[in-house]
């Protein structure tokens, strides 16, 4: 099996080596891809230096596999030169996503869609993965009808610039402003840029992607992204309305049952998730699990995650591994 790391050298990146090295995913020749700025450059994965090539370079190796999390410039560019070799690209950025023509996948969810033909497999927003993996079991038993997310995200989801300004700002340095406004000890509504609509982009990601994963328009969806001074993990506070009526003892059993959900629960030992227990973790915590006594049939829940594990790279290299168990590749 031979594996692409396209963007080998960003942050996204950098994760993806880890998680692929702690899950022994089968590699038999590993290419590392980057930027022209970073041809030349060595890193080590399991003990040995490789050397970063360039993406035409990476083309005419015709890899089985290529990771992407290169930025979706390069993704609309380059995805489709890999395809074409008759590699299977699985981007992490937002180029294909709501492409009609390309399959958004959670493995636990909606795998068993993907076939041999699919060559460009598009990753889902962070925020949205860990929110589709605890409403996927609840929306299959009660139907949903209404969700309204508010999310508390990480700056590691801006990127490297982002994290250096937190730290920078913590330690009362001047540097570079990944955003319009001081990060520590503030909030910022704004995660992405605002559309014409008066919402950001990742904001209508939340809105869109899950209707696409869970494969039902039936549904509507609302939220409100915001960034928080944490340097790792989302939180998200989720509000779900449903068709039919729930058992709260039934909904805790389903999630726990969920592979890759984890239930954080326990109001008399102050139990319940947080991004600094998610950290460097591959699964999805929920917990706050109650009703919403304002309105009938309707549930409030607190989701977080790691949102460069489960949110970007161990998302992208499970998806590597079902093409791999079910002969895809």
């Amino acid at each position: 099996m031979r594996v692409a790391v396209v963007g080998a050298t960003g942050m996204v990146g950098n994760v993806m080596l880890k998680v692929l090295e702690e899950r022994n995913f089968p590699i038999t020749e590993l290419i590392l891809v980057a930027s022209e700025r970073s041809v030349g450059k060595k890193i080590s994965y399991k003990g040995v230096d490789y050397t970063i090539i360039g993406l035409q370079d990476a083309v005419d190796t015709k890899p089985d596999i290529a990771l992407f999390s290169a930025g979706g410039t390069t993704s609309e560019i380059w995805a489709p030169k890999f395809a074409e070799v008759g590699t299977t690209v699985i981007d992490n950025s937002s180029a294909w996503r709501m492409d009609p023509t390309k399959k958004l996948v959670v493995p636990e969810i909606n795998g068993n869609l993907l076939t041999k033909e699919d060559k460009i497999i598009a990753n889902p927003n962070c925020s949205t993965i860990q929110l589709v993996m605890a409403l996927a079991p609840l929306h299959k038993k009660y139907t949903m009808k209404r969700v309204v997310i508010s999310t508390y995200q990480s700056v590691s989801g801006t990127g490297v610039k982002a994290v250096q300004q937190l730290e920078n700002e913590a330690k009362g340095i001047k540097g570079e402003m990944a955003y319009h406004y001081p990060i520590n000890r503030n909030a910022i509504p704004q995660c992405d840029v605002f559309l014409e609509n008066g919402y950001t982009k990742e904001e209508m990601k939340l809105v869109k992607e899950p209707k696409k994963i869970l494969g039902d328009e039936s549904f509507s969806v609302t939220a409100t992204a915001v960034r928080i001074p944490t340097a790792g993990g989302h939180s998200e506070a989720v509000n779900v309305q449903f068709e039919n009526d729930f058992d709260l003892n039934e909904v805790r059993k389903l999630l726990h049952e969920t592979p890759g959900v984890i239930v954080q629960d326990n109001l008399d030992t102050n139990t319940y998730p947080m991004p600094i227990y998610a950290h460097n973790k591959d699964e999805v915590f929920v917990g706050r699990i109650r009703r919403d006594e304002s309105q009938p049939n309707t549930l409030n829940m607190w989701i977080v995650s790691d949102n460069l594990r489960k949110g970007a790279a161990t998302n992208t290299i499970q998806i590597g591994e079902y093409l791999i168990e079910n002969g895809l590749v």
